[in-house]
This record gives structure tokens, sequence and C-alpha cells, in this order.
């Protein structure tokens, strides 16, 4: 759940500090309060797109900070654990967000400096929020195969893995096949130029590493005078022109020297020792390596004939020999590809075929889970609608196939399914789609009815209701507060309202003001309780003028709100 949300210089707060408990939450207040930016500034922190005009006017940051304590075990810790953020398993989660007047973005979760889509990922765990503008999602019937699948659960996600994995496999295969069918004269051109590349490539026998090789030897051949000087001087400095005999009559005297004062002069004695036998094995080295040196303006040539053959292929296929010999062996398939066309065609038809009746026997699973999970769903919808007023409505979810070109389902990423929920307010009237039916009243039931179903599968800890209610009243108003409070036994509930039936229900009440000091405005969030809240509530019923009447109604429906909560 959400502990703490803490705001500084967001829209028109300068700062505001709230503390929340469990249960169902209302914020409410006149219209343009801010009541909407408490609700930005939680999608803020769970990694919504924020501007920098959302920043206080004279100010260079806004800041944000939420502190969530979810259960341990819940999902979210697994997701903390892949994205390498240390959490132990009942540490609270600290997310923190600043926007600047430049528009930049920094955003910390348990002091982890984390990305937008990190944000994002930990975010959807730990909150859902749903507005008006969300009940457009139920009009989108590419939604509805979405909403049903993650009803559906376990086995159909599985199942519904295993056929993407084989569609997958499936599409790969037509593609080449596609590709296959459609080479023609084009191909039978590039066939040509394959043929000649290769041979070229083949002809020069290319080994790797070979040109850096004969870089090294050339190098040698082409200084070949100037080593065998340096090495011929390097020797009799060192053996012929009494380098080594100088050492040795130096090793002579330290010798007559030990027989007086041996502790002081061993070492230095082993040391001169140890550099006569090194420097004249270095001598005999340089001896060696001199008789080696030879001038072979033959193999110079060939050198440079070779190394610009293989430059010039370099420059038609690749930087290294290394890339010359892979775009060879990739014309080589492409070849084997023409030459065998009927072969390879014949191969990938009968894959094809394979992985499509694959496919077809698993999407036929998917589709029959859905029916059974439509159902069901259905079933749970209505009896939530009757819960909020709506009795004799009917919902239905309606799963169809659209034919492929061999009279077959046709085959799709999702399956063989396209779903749309279907709807009839009134006894006798066919379902029908509701983007055709529904009003913003029944829409918002609806919506409500779908989030509490799904709160038991999403595992979600925090619910915000942003106005849903809108184009209610009476009864109907009556029953989203009942069925609010109820859904907020299994989760924390917000929602911001303009309904006292809404008001009346919640086990929390938060008031949102706006005020203006000297030129500046700021908005403040105060918790209602006792006579504060029967005024808020009294306003909310009586508009601009509190009288006693309205006070009087509105403990009246607060004492009617504790009753139905206990019963």
């Amino acid at each position: 759940m959400l502990r703490e949300l803490s705001i500084r210089n967001l829209a028109v707060i300068e700062h505001v500090s709230v503390s929340f408990a469990e249960g169902f939450h209302v914020l409410t207040g006149e219209t343009g309060a801010g009541k909407s930016i408490l609700i930005d500034a939680l999608s803020l922190v769970i990694g919504g797109r924020g501007a920098a005009d959302i920043v206080r006017y004279g100010c260079e940051k806004a800041e944000i900070e939420a502190l969530f304590d979810p259960p341990a075990g819940h999902p979210v810790r697994e997701v903390l654990e892949s994205l390498g953020i240390e959490a132990e398993p009942d540490e609270p989660i600290v997310v923190r967000r600043e926007l600047s007047v430049q528009g930049k973005s920094v955003s910390r979760v348990n002091g982890r400096i984390v990305n937008l889509s990190m944000l994002r990922e930990i975010g959807e765990c730990l909150v859902n929020i749903h507005g008006q503008h969300e009940h457009q999602s139920l009009l989108k019937t590419e939604r509805h195969l979405e909403w049903l699948d993650a009803y559906a659960g376990g086995k159909l996600a599985d199942l519904k893995r295993d056929y993407q994995e084989i569609y997958r496999r499936y599409t790969e295969t037509r593609n080449k096949l596609r590709e296959l069918e459609d080479a023609s004269r084009q191909n039978m051109q590039m066939l040509d130029l394959y043929k000649f590349q290769l041979a070229e490539i083949d002809d020069a026998r290319l080994k790797p590493g070979e040109d850096e090789a004969l870089q090294d030897e050339r190098r040698r051949l082409a200084h070949a005078e100037r080593i065998m000087q340096n090495a011929s001087e390097a020797y009799e400095l060192i053996y012929g022109n009494a380098g080594l005999d100088a050492l040795a009559r130096a090793i002579s005297r330290l010798e007559d020297i030990r027989k007086y004062d041996a502790p002081a002069i061993e070492p230095l004695l082993e040391q001169l020792q140890s550099a006569y036998y090194q420097a004249e094995d270095a001598a005999y080295q340089l001896r060696d390596y001199r008789e080696r040196i030879e001038s072979d303006p033959e193999r110079l040539t060939e050198i440079e004939d070779r190394l610009d053959l293989i430059g010039g292929l370099k420059r038609k296929y690749g930087e290294r020999i290394e890339d010359i010999l892979e775009y060879r062996a990739k014309i080589a398939d492409a070849i084997d590809k023409m030459e065998n066309r009927d072969e390879h065609l014949e191969r990938l038809r009968e894959e094809e075929r394979k992985l499509r009746e694959q496919a077809q026997r698993l999407a036929l699973g998917l589709s029959e889970q859905r029916r059974l999970a439509a159902d069901r769903l259905a079933k749970e919808i209505e009896s939530e609608l009757k819960e909020l007023q709506m009795e004799r409505t009917t919902f239905k979810v309606q799963l169809d196939q659209q034919p492929g070109e061999d009279g077959e389902p046709k085959l799709a990423p999702h399956g063989i399914d396209e779903a749309v929920f279907l709807f009839s307010a009134n006894p006798g009237e066919p379902p029908k789609p509701l983007a055709k039916i529904a009003s913003g009243g029944e829409m918002s039931r609806i919506m409500l009815a779908l989030k509490t179903v799904f709160a038991a599968i999403d595992g979600v800890p925090v619910l915000v209701f942003d106005e849903v209610d809108t184009g209610v009243s009476g009864r109907a108003a009556q029953a989203i507060a009942e069925k609010m409070s109820k859904l907020s036994r299994r989760c924390q509930v917000f929602a911001i309202t303009h309904l006292p039936q809404v008001a009346c229900m919640a086990d929390h009440h938060y008031g949102i003001r706006k005020q203006t000091l000297g030129e500046r405005t700021s908005t403040t969030v105060e918790p209602l309780q006792g006579i504060g809240r029967v005024e808020e509530l009294a306003r909310m019923l009586g508009g601009v003028e509190v009288t006693d009447m309205t006070r009087h109604h509105a403990r009246e429906m607060l004492d009617l709100a504790e009753r139905k909560k206990g019963a």
C-alpha cells in the first residue's frame, strides 16, 4: 500500500506531505482546487510522462516522493531483483522523482537511479490509476482480448506462450518461403555475380591473419640491410670490442677481493657473473640472428603483389580477411539456394505446413480456454453490475474468428480469436458492442465492475479512481460508493469525487483547498474528521450555501455509511 506521498513545487502545490492508511480514501474539493494534481503526482512517481511546465512558477524543479510497503512475496519484489535494486523482503520501497524547468527528469528507487522504462515496470506492480479517459479503452475492441486473457490466468498464459513461439517460427519460415518464391530473373542475374565473386575470393586462397603476417615480413625484407648493420654492430660491441673481456677482468678482481671480504663483495660478484653469462648468451643469439638475415628482392615483390591482391578484395568485400571469408560463406549459401531452389522450396513448404498445423492446434486449444473464461467473466461481471444497480443488464464476451485464405481460421500473433464485449441494459434487447449503446454512467459502472474482478487477479495494491463516477447519481452513485468500499477490503482505494454518496463511504476523507497569500496561490491537503468532514459533505450537498439542513443531511449520510460498512 501507499504509506506516504510528498510533493514539492508541482503546479500550484508548494509543499504537501500526506500519510495514508489501509481502506477507502476520497479526495474532495471545489473545481480547480487541485485534486487531480495529486493524481498527476502519483502518476509521475510511477513513470508517467511529465513536462517542464508542471514545475511551480519561479521554482527550479518539482519533487515527488512516495513510500510503498508491499508485502513480502509481492511481484514487485521480483521486478526489483531483476533490475538489480536491493530491497529486503519486508523493507518499504521509496520512489523519488524530480522534474526540472529544463524538462529533465531524474528518478530513484531505494536510492538507485532508474530510467523511465524501469520506473514504469516497477510502478505497474504498485499502482493502477483509472480516470474518465480510461473508459475509452473499453470502447477499443482490440483491448478486450487482453482483458479476457488476463482474466483466464495461468493455463491460458502457458498455452499462449507456446502458441506465440510456434507462430513466430511459422511466420519466419513463411517469409523465407515467400522470398524464395519471389526470386526470378533478378536472382538469376545475381547468381552470375555471386559466382564471379565466389571464384575471385576462392582463387585468392585467403587465410585469417595472413595480411598481418605478410606486412611483418615485408617490413623485415624492406629494411634487411639496416637490420644486418645494426645487428653486426651490436654483436661487435658485446663480443668483439672487449665487452665480455672487460667483464671477465672485473670478475677476476672481485674474486681476489672475496678472499679478504667475502660477505661484502659476494653479492656484487654474483651480479657481475650473471651479467657476464647473459651478455655472452645475447651475443650468441645476435650472431645467429645476423646469420639468418637475408635480402630477397623477389620475395619482397611477391609479398607486395599479394598484399595488393588482398587490399583489392578488402575494398570490395570487407575491411578484414575474416569479413571477406564471412561474405564468401554468405554468397555460397545464396548460390546454393538459387541453384537448388526447388529443393529448398519443397523443404520450406513442408516446414511451413508442419508449423501451421502445430499453430492451428495450439490456437484451437487457446480458443477453447478463452470460451470457458469468457463465460466465467461474463457471469462475474453481471454479478458485479447487479450490485451497481444494473440488475437487468446482460454482459457477454463474444469471440469471433476471421477466415484465412485457405478457409481455415486466420492465424494472428494472439491466436485465431477476436473478442468483443457486448452489453444490453434492457431485457429483450440483444447485446451490442459497448461503443454503440453504453452511456457515460453505464460505462463508469462497467469499468468499476471490471476493476473489481481484476483486483483479485493482478495483485496491484493501490487503485486510484479519478472521477470515474461522473455521469451517475442517486441509487447508482450509492452503489458505486459501496462497491469502492467493498473493493478497499482487498486493496487500498483512492477516489477523487464530487458525489457526497461516494465521499461519505470513505474510511479516510481529505479536503483539497486552494488559497491565495499575497500574489501566490497554493493548494493544501487537509485530513477531514468530525465537524470538518460534516462541513465538506454539506458543501457537496448544498453547493454554495451550507445550511443546518445540509449539515443534518450530511450527518445522516455518515451515520448510514458507517452502518452499511459495519454490515
